[in-house]
């Protein structure tokens, strides 16, 4: 790293240590959603938002080192999750500056900086999530409209959602990769004949939800890209998904380790030795740890790649799988190095990890943004040009 680069991360540290929320983060619901955004917000007006974005959206076009940069420090000072502003800041954000018109750039890049509009993924339906080009949603042309009908599913944060990135068939006798539209589908209001019903999980928050779209009716000003363009534009989306828009969860992993690593350091509950001084707990942790620094490695050379070609590309499914993976492994081992003191865990409001909450919630890891065998079929065709998996 450059002298900038390292004067770059001390200021990050400098504001982060003076502004970093210290409250708890509220699990879901509107409370969580005004959390979010006022944390938002707050990085805007700090100049923090939008590091990587275009100077005439609100962000500061600096590379994505430094991004990663920033999202480190962020880690190191226990900032909040994103939550709520994830589609937004990593998804629809990003898919805007490369798909929309400058119309549709200036009305929502800089809202979604300032923490004015939350947005939700309409994209996995009951029959279509990991094969995600089988969706039978429907878009019908009808003069100046679009008029949707199906349903969506796992969509998450829909209920207190402004917008939602959606995707539509809109040509039934096409091939399935082709005839699909990608729209900017309001959430707030609702438009006519739209319900949002939210998904109570095992894991406890309601962030999830399903969407049902009867005949709803939008105007082609809704529409990014091109009409049957719509699979063009979501493979970038879920490039992005799929790799650097990851950046932030893959640095929080890393934190999770160093605070799984300091938990395994104390002595149980009824005289229990620290679960570090087990031989085969003590290897699991350094292996995470290893791991840890791998995937901090594989993110950086993606980062290089993005910052040569411009666009993230089926790279990303590297790192994803392997983040996915590793995740679920060190939630697994927390529970094994807590044992039955996990149990006391569950539901805290103070603030610290729910090991229990996390662990549940890790096996999303390996199914949203494409399964792992979806991963390991671009991984195989599209980055070591094996033939196509049949």
């Amino acid at each position: 790293m450059t002298d900038a680069d390292l004067a770059f991360r001390e200021e990050a540290k400098a504001w982060l240590a003076a502004n970093v929320p210290r409250e708890p983060q509220p699990e879901d619901g509107v409370a969580m959603r005004e959390f979010d955004m006022a944390w938002q917000a707050r990085q805007y007006e700090g100049g923090w938002a939008g590091i990587s974005w275009p100077v005439e959206y609100g962000g500061r076009a600096l590379s994505s080192l430094r991004q990663m940069i920033w999202h480190e420090e962020y880690a190191r000072a226990g900032g909040p999750k994103i939550g709520t502003g994830f589609v937004g800041v990593n998804d629809a954000g990003p898919t805007l500056m490369l798909h929309g018109t400058e119309e549709q750039k200036r009305k929502h890049l800089p809202r979604i900086l300032r923490g004015e509009e939350v947005w939700a993924q309409g994209y996995s339906e009951p029959g279509a999530g990991s094969d995600l080009a089988a969706m039978s949603t429907a878009g019908v042309v009808d003069g100046d409209d679009i008029v949707i009908t199906g349903e969506k599913i796992w969509t998450s944060y829909a209920d207190i959602s402004d917008f939602q990135e959606l995707l539509v068939r809109t040509n039934p006798d096409a091939p399935k990769h082709q005839g699909i539209t990608w729209l900017i589908c309001p959430l707030d209001p609702r438009p006519p004949g739209l319900t949002v019903e939210p998904i109570q999980t095992l894991s406890g928050p309601r962030h999830l939800c399903r969407v049902v779209y009867d005949e709803v009716r939008l105007p082609l000003t809704c529409v990014v890209g091109e009409i049957d363009g719509g699979w063009h534009v979501v493979s970038s989306s879920l490039y992005l998904k799929r790799g650097t828009g990851r950046i932030a969860d893959q640095v929080s992993l890393a934190r999770a380790v160093e605070d799984l690593l300091a938990t395994a350091r104390l002595p149980g509950s009824g005289g229990r030795a620290p679960a570090i001084e087990d031989d085969e707990i003590a290897h699991r942790l350094a292996t995470a740890r290893a791991e840890v620094a791998a995937l901090r490695a594989m993110t950086y050379a993606e980062l290089s790649r993005v910052d040569r070609n411009g666009t993230p590309g089926a790279e990303g499914s590297l790192g994803r799988i392997f983040h996915g993976e590793l995740g679920q492994r060190v939630r697994l081992l927390a529970m094994d190095v807590l044992g039955p003191d996990a149990l006391q865990m569950v539901g805290r409001a103070d603030g610290q990890r729910d090991w229990v909450q996390e662990y549940l919630w890790s096996f999303t890891e390996t199914i949203g943004g494409g399964t792992s065998d979806i991963q390991r079929s671009v991984i195989g065709e599209r980055v070591l040009g094996l033939p196509r998996d049949r």
